[in-house]
């Protein structure tokens, strides 16, 4: 027996749940804090110099290597050149893509979000024509309770696709379920948010002239302290200012109050951050530039 209540009632609440779904996997700026105070996602922790340089060494190295189809006799093997999927696999996955750029864009989703999805598409025949990359970030993967059976879940341009597993091809990485990947860059959360948070370190502090922030002190009463802060960045901050001599008035003093790279051991954090992503992805510093034991 169904109660009319109570059934609308739990479909609002599924609406609601589909739609906050899906709000979230539109979104590219999505990130998990780390403790460094830096948001990380996919997206933010490719500008990364370390992590960029891994993904790629990766994911053009696995494009590059030979990808040939093989049919199985009764001793041994040969190349299914007359094969339908040979041509897809070997050459053209899509009018779109070649063979490396596909398995590169596969490879970099697989690094980044630790799992590539593509579709397959059949012709009239169910003969496979065509794959297709997909964005992992706008994929859920669920088991049906009642059939047991996998679909995926892609949410694009505010519309959701509901794919059988028959149409899509799934590479997991590591995995708690068997089910889906975990996120690389989900998992090592922190050392990518430290490595970001060391290079914004970086930034701001040659953006500010190569100086630790400070304090002006003032014997008397200021009218307008915000006005005065703002005149002296315009006057001292930045790069082209940074050797500029600082005229004080009315018994005014400057104090530096930050703490200087050397003190807050900005190479050494550099270094090991660089080395800490390279473990991530278990790829050797020197395959990435950084040759210091090399």
């Amino acid at each position: 027996m169904k109660i009319p209540f109570i059934t609308k009632l739990f479909e609002k609440r599924n609406s609601s749940l589909d739609d906050k779904i899906k709000a979230f996997l539109m979104s590219e700026d999505i990130g998990l804090q780390s403790n460094a105070g830096k948001n990380v996602s996919e997206y933010n922790a490719i500008t990364s110099t370390a992590v960029y340089a891994c993904v790629r060494v990766i994911a053009e190295t696995l494009a590059s290597l030979p990808l040939p189809l093989y049919i199985r006799k009764t001793k041994g093997k040969e190349k299914a050149i007359n094969h339908p999927l040979y041509l897809i696999l070997h050459d053209l996955p899509n009018e779109e893509m070649t063979s490396f750029s596909f398995r590169e864009t596969m490879m970099t989703h697989l690094l980044l979000w630790g799992n590539a999805y593509a579709e397959i598409v059949r012709d009239g025949a169910g003969n496979i024509v065509e794959i297709y990359p997909l964005q992992p970030d706008k994929m859920v993967v669920e088991r049906d309770k009642e059939t047991k059976k996998i679909k995926y879940k892609y949410f694009i341009d505010s519309k959701q696709i509901i794919y059988p597993k028959e149409k899509i091809f799934h590479i997991p990485g590591l995995s708690f379920n068997g089910l889906t990947g975990i996120s690389p860059i989900s998992a090592a959360r922190e050392a990518v948010g430290l490595a970001l948070a060391v290079e914004e370190f970086g930034s701001r502090f040659f953006g500010n002239g190569a100086r630790p922030g400070g304090i002006l002190k003032h014997p008397g009463v200021l009218k307008d302290p915000e006005k005065l802060r703002k005149q002296w960045e315009e006057v001292y901050r930045g790069v082209g200012n940074s050797h500029k001599v600082a005229v004080l008035e009315e018994g005014m003093k400057y104090h530096e109050i930050g703490i200087p790279p050397e003190d807050a051991q900005f190479l050494q954090t550099r270094k090991f951050q660089i080395n800490e992503i390279c473990r991530i992805y278990r790829v050797p510093p020197h395959l990435i530039g950084d040759l210091e034991h090399a």
